[in-house]
């Protein structure tokens, strides 16, 4: 299993492969916020690991384990977003917010959590139901 920090790096390469077509350390150092050179070491780890291919000056690609595990990744992150998105949290928060918690969220709960999601797709009333709830809440704060 890759560590939290593992999973950022794969999940942000396979965004670049999905995106551009390949994935560059720069363009991994620019997202991510981080130096070239611990891209590199962690790229590096992430090979012998068996979740890409890294040819120094070339370039890497992701192994099939490395798609597969990508692919969730970036499952799991769209599924907090849309959750938070649903209960109402406030747009400048639900980035930070996703970050901070996808990693610390078993496989089993982001299943549960796909569910919840797929019956509040399915029956809108319950959202604004949510929303009704939400508003009356805010109402009793402010009173």
């Amino acid at each position: 299993m890759p560590t939290p920090s593992m999973e950022d790096y794969i999940e942000q390469i396979y965004l670049l492969i999905e995106d551009k077509g390949y994935a560059r350390v720069s363009d991994i150092a620019e997202n991510l916020t981080v130096h070239p050179s611990s891209v590199t070491k962690m790229v590096q780890k992430l090979d012998s690991e068996g979740y890409l291919v890294y040819e120094k000056y070339r370039g890497l690609i992701l192994t099939a384990k490395g798609k597969k595990i990508g692919k969730r990744l970036v499952y799991r992150h769209e599924l907090l977003e849309q959750l938070l998105n649903i209960i109402g949290v406030k747009e400048e928060n639900i980035y930070r917010d996703v970050e901070g918690i996808e990693h610390h969220l078993s496989w089993d709960a982001i299943d549960r959590i796909g569910d919840l999601v797929q019956y509040f797709e399915e029956n809108p009333e319950r959202v604004e139901t949510l929303r009704g709830i939400q508003k009356q809440s805010e109402e009793e704060i402010d009173s």
